[in-house]
């Protein structure tokens, strides 16, 4: 009797043993996978912060408004306010510059804040760019004329593809870069302006 009874709990125990190792198997495995997916998103967040033209339009507006103003008066924010509405209504400014002109007007009093603190116009631009997300979204146009095939190689599909956004076109079946490349070269006469 007694080794019926140790065998039925030597059943029950390694068969408890057995559940127990499956359970933390299956707890790795998802604890591996959450961790998988936070080094990925971790990456794209940063792949998508390593962009040198992020903020560019945006970052040469705060810079000119602070340089029109006296170091006396970069404290002040009516002052700062006054100067963003000065530099906003130049006749000189670009299309790109007066978009983001129109996207800053609006929320004046909420960038002459951090404007006032001398926070630099990176950070400054990233900033107000959680208030309209479009802010960041405005860049220069890439410069195209005077370049050879040569020299269009050595930009990424992004950019050519950028380029040709910019010129109002699409490259309906491109694939390969070389595609892109020669849908560039065909549409230089449509890269004249810079207005929308």
């Amino acid at each position: 009797f007694f080794f019926i009874l140790l065998a039925v709990s030597s059943r029950s125990t390694l068969s408890s043993l057995y559940t127990n190792s499956l359970n933390n198997i299956t707890n790795m495995k998802s604890v591996s996978i959450i961790a998988a997916a936070a080094v990925m998103l971790a990456s794209s967040v940063s792949a998508a912060s390593n962009d040198p033209r992020e903020c560019e339009v945006c970052m040469k507006v705060m810079q000119d408004v602070r340089d029109a103003i006296p170091k006396a008066d970069q404290t002040n924010k009516p002052a700062i306010e006054a100067a963003l509405g000065a530099q906003c209504a130049k006749d000189t400014l670009s299309a790109r510059e007066r978009k983001i002109c129109y996207y800053i007007d609006p929320i004046k009093r909420d960038v002459a804040h951090p404007f006032s603190l001398g926070m630099p116009v990176d950070r400054l631009c990233k900033r107000i760019n959680k208030s309209n997300s479009e802010i960041c979204g405005v860049k220069f146009p890439v410069k195209t004329e005077n370049l050879e095939k040569k020299d269009l190689t050595k930009l990424r599909v992004k950019q050519l593809k950028s380029i040709l956004v910019d010129r109002g076109v699409e490259c309906k079946g491109c694939v390969e870069k070389e595609e892109f490349i020669a849908m560039v070269q065909n549409t230089e006469h449509l890269a004249g302006s810079d207005e929308f």
